[in-house]
This record gives structure tokens, C-alpha cells and sequence, in this order.
């Protein structure tokens, strides 16, 4: 290498320098931009990824609601079975104090007779089927409940302030001698308290596709907020008598039922016509509004159950009485062509 040479490299060799210098930043420049992109792109990806998953679920939502709308509700009286359809051999209306009147074949679900059957009064205590119907989708028989504020007028069982009872005793109190007091403690015991419950009664009216049926108590005082109609009255109590449980208490005319420390409390029915006439459940009430109410159940010789229901009596087990006559061999049954 000559001398020229040697002063020109070392003239040139600083700036070489720096041109690795800049090389290696780029390179370094070069590999975070592409690593950028490389992350944004992770990104990008999770975002859209996201966005699809979101509209998925808001299909399939879609879909889902669409579906809802030809799904076949179970039906409320899985007891019912087709049948040959009932008619009255001799026709004629039997003269009855009560404002409304109905008798319905539970088999068939037809109604042999009917009186003001969409029109509308006070249930009275019959209110505690529901009551009971409602308490039983939640608490279990064996279930103990405390008894906290069971002042309540004027049919009681004579409940302490926080005697504890079992719900099975409780639904005994409530339907054979109609005790407030048992009807106001189920609902008290509930989650959320007594509206909680109202709530739910209303719910199971609607479930049973009951339009013309409302409660504002658990009781049946409630004369100007209770409503409901003897068409009504017999829907409820044949889905009543579909519960073993219930069947058998509104069965029963007499019996003795003790709280948990041992207090004994005798029972006796309200309903008069229990155990006779193949009457064999059923439900009363009363009120100064409401008049006298019943809803009862019997088998007649012809092994069908029939349900008859008065509104607004001034005779109800008269007037039970005069529509057990009028069907009592007197019904006869046509078989249904498909």
C-alpha cells in the first residue's frame, strides 16, 4: 500500500465507522418496525376475532328468541286425558241463591253447567289454593317456618309470634279449617317476604292461563284487589287435586296437627258437604263482599269426577247440593270422531 493510499484509508476509515454505525441502527430500526407490525397485527387479529365472536352470540341470540316463539309450553294439567265428551240427559236449571255457578268434568274438561262464568267476585278464603299451590313450587313439606306476625283476624289457628311449624302442617291449618294465620306465616317465609309472594301467586294464575283471576293477599281478605270467576275456581282446583299431597289434605275432615315445641292444635272442616255425596275436597269462603263461596270435588257412580263451584251464595252447600242432584245419573257421554 503506498503512502497515498495510507492517508486516504485513514482519512476514510472514521466515516466507515459511522456507516456501520447507521447500518446497525437501521437494521435495529428495520426489526422493531417489522416487530411492530408483527404485534399489531396480534392485535388487529384479537380485535376481529372479538368483534365476530360478538356477533356469533348476537345470532345465536336471534336465533334463540325466534326459537322461543314455537316452543310448546308443558302443559299445566298433564292429568288431563282426552275423553268422550259429556252432556246432560235432562236439561233444566236448578234455582240457586248463588250469583255464578259451574261444573266442569275433569276428565274431559267440559263444562256441564254453567252460571256467570266469566263474571267476576271476591274469592274469599278459596284464595288459599293458590297459596298453596304457590308455596309448594318452593318450600318441601318438612320444611320448619317461623310464625312472624300471625295477627290476623277472624279465622286463626292461634299462632305465637315465632312458633315454628312444619309447611306440611302449615297447608293442613290453611285448607281444612281455613286458618289465616297458617296462610299469612307460608307467605311470610318466603323469599322476599309477602309481596315476593303475591307476586308469585300472580305468576301461577297466568301459568295456568287463568285471565280472569288476580290476588292482592295470601289470605283472602282483600275484597276489593282479590277477583276471580267459578270457571277460574275450577281450573284451580282440579290442578289442586292433581298434587297427591293437596288431594289428600282437602280430603281430610278432621285431624291434629302440633309445632315443633309440641303445641297440639285440633282441625275441623269448614266444608259440610266433606264425605258425603262422593264429595271428597274442595275448598270454602267467606266474606261479607264475597258472600258464601265453595269449590268442591266428587266422584259420581260413574267413576268420573266432576267439580262444582258457587260464587256469591247465600246457601253454598245448598246450592252444591241442588247441582250434585243435577248431574247424579244424568250425564251421558258421546265419543269424540277425530
Amino acid at each position: 500500500m503506498t503512502d497515498h493510499q495510507k492517508n486516504l484509508f485513514m482519512k476514510t476509515a472514521p466515516v466507515f465507522k459511522q456507516l456501520k454505525k447507521v447500518d446497525k441502527t437501521l437494521k435495529r430500526f428495520n426489526k422493531g418496525i417489522l416487530k411492530f407490525v408483527q404485534e399489531e397485527y396480534i392485535y388487529l387479529c384479537v380485535v376481529i376475532i372479538f368483534c365476530l365472536l360478538i356477533g356469533m352470540l348476537l345470532v345465536l341470540q336471534n336465533i334463540k328468541d325466534q326459537m322461543t316463539l314455537y316452543i310448546v309450553k308443558p302443559d299445566p294439567f298433564p292429568h288431563f286425558q282426552n275423553a268422550a265428551y259429556p252432556e246432560l240427559e235432562k236439561t233444566y236449571s236448578p234455582q240457586l241463591s248463588a250469583q255464578a255457578a259451574y261444573i266442569l268434568d275433569v276428565s274431559s274438561h267440559v263444562a256441564i253447567f254453567s252460571k256467570n262464568e266469566n263474571l267476576r267476585f271476591s274469592p274469599a278464603s278459596t284464595t288459599k289454593l293458590i297459596t298453596s299451590l304457590t308455596a309448594l313450587d318452593y318450600f318441601k313439606p318438612s320444611d320448619i317456618l317461623v310464625a312472624k306476625n300471625p295477627n290476623v283476624e277472624p279465622v286463626v289457628l292461634g299462632l305465637s309470634k315465632g312458633e315454628k311449624m312444619t309447611f306440611e302442617n302449615l297447608l293442613y291449618a290453611m285448607l281444612v279449617p281455613s286458618a289465616n294465620d297458617a296462610a299469612l306465616t307460608v307467605s311470610q317465609n318466603y323469599p322476599g317476604g309477602e309481596e315476593a309472594f303475591i307476586q308469585k301467586m300472580n305468576e301461577k294464575v297466568t301459568l295456568l292461563g287463568l285471565s280472569n283471576s288476580h290476588y292482592e293477599d295470601p289470605v283472602g281478605l282483600n275484597d276489593d284487589g282479590d277477583y276471580t270467576t267459578v270457571h277460574d275456581l275450577a281450573i284451580i282446583l282440579s290442578y289442586a287435586l292433581s298434587h297427591p299431597l293437596l288431594s289428600h289434605i282437602m280430603n281430610t275432615q278432621n285431624t291434629t296437627i302440633s309445632s315443633v315445641d309440641g303445641t297440639k292444635y285440633r282441625l275441623n272442616t269448614t266444608n259440610e258437604l266433606l264425605g258425603r255425596y262422593g264429595v271428597y275436597g274442595g275448598k270454602t269462603g267467606y266474606t261479607e263482599e264475597a258472600g258464601e263461596v265453595l269449590v268442591s270435588s266428587t266422584k259420581m257412580n260413574d267413576g268420573h269426577t266432576y267439580i262444582i263451584v258457587v260464587m256469591k251464595s247465600n246457601d253454598r252447600f245448598g246450592d252444591t247440593q241442588k247441582l250434585l242432584t243435577l248431574i247424579q245419573d244424568n250425564i251421558t257421554y258421546k265419543a269424540v270422531q277425530p
